[in-house]
């Protein structure tokens, strides 16, 4: 995700056109913010005035465009569903890949972004589900159906593989799916803490080599 600027912002203009395009942009602006900086720090460490600053419009706006700081988090959660998606689509979609490989794609380019970005960011949503499970139903439920689409997408490159021979038939891509998903979003926790690639290469290591029946 690329950072935030106050000059991505279009002014407003007495034309009506303008001014629905400048709402849009600056809706767009504080959620791709707030993006950013709940997946760095989480929900309830990040204040409102901090995204309001960084993107340069007055606290009036927020409260246009969300009705609370949780109706902003679920917006956000939308986002980087949205976002997430879009690389899962790039990813997964990939024809020319093996589906084995799709999945081996997949964590090698989220690998680069812990690099990127110095191990601060890691997953939005499993970040939020540590944070929030225990103290919003809402969130919890929201997160949770976030996580089960990715599962799904998971399985079915799994059931894809097992239809090419890559891997061996009778195995469940529902349950290696959920395997994949509980192990993988432990090791990015354990890889930001650690500032180190080594326990996502461990896990990836034994799932790919161990788990999965070839």
């Amino acid at each position: 995700m690329s950072e935030i600027h106050t000059s991505q912002i279009t002014p407003s203009s007495s034309r009506s056109g303008h001014r629905a395009t400048a709402r849009t942009d600056t809706r767009s602006a504080l959620v791709w913010c707030g993006t950013e900086l709940l997946t760095e720090r989480g929900f309830q460490i990040t204040g409102i005035d901090e995204v309001l600053k960084r993107v340069g419009v007055p606290k009036g706006s927020f409260y246009h465009y969300f009705k609370s700081k949780d109706h902003f988090g679920h917006a956000v959660i939308d986002n980087y569903e949205a976002y997430y998606a879009k690389k899962m689509d790039r990813i997964f979609d990939d024809a020319s890949q093996s589906p084995l490989q799709r999945l081996v794609n997949f964590t090698v380019n989220a690998k680069n972004g812990m690099v990127k970005f110095d191990f601060k960011r890691g997953c939005l949503i499993g970040n939020l589900g540590q944070e929030l499970a225990a103290l919003d139903t809402q969130f919890r439920e929201r997160l949770e159906g976030v996580l089960v689409s990715w599962e799904k997408r998971v399985a079915d490159c799994l059931s894809e593989a097992i239809d090419v021979g890559e891997l061996a038939p009778g195995q469940d891509p529902q349950a290696l799916s959920r395997f994949f998903w509980v192990g993988w979003e432990g090791a990015i926790l354990r890889s930001k803490l650690m500032r180190s690639l080594e326990p996502i290469d461990q896990f990836t290591s034994i799932f790919f080599r161990s788990v999965l029946i070839r």
